[in-house]
């Protein structure tokens, strides 16, 4: 009882095959096969050596003297 013979196999394999159809499983069967070969390029990817990062572009001090509160104030009319 335990155990699975050819013909309990044939009997599931005839199951899918009607519930799904042939184009069905080919189709399912690619799909797989494309994620795999994604997975693949993802880990060959991942071990290639990244580049060192660019060094920072020089940025020009700010002006000394130039603050925002230090503006004219501007004349109200009362």
């Amino acid at each position: 009882m335990g155990s699975f013979t050819i013909t309990h196999w044939i009997v599931v394999a005839l199951v899918v095959l009607v519930l799904f159809g042939r184009g069905k499983i080919s189709e399912t069967m690619g799909d797989f096969g494309k994620g795999i070969k994604s997975f693949r390029k993802g880990m060959a990817e991942e071990d290639r050596p990244t580049p060192p990062p660019a060094p920072p572009s020089q940025i020009a001090p700010p002006a000394v003297g130039q603050d925002s509160a230090a503006k004219a104030p501007e004349s109200r009319e009362a």
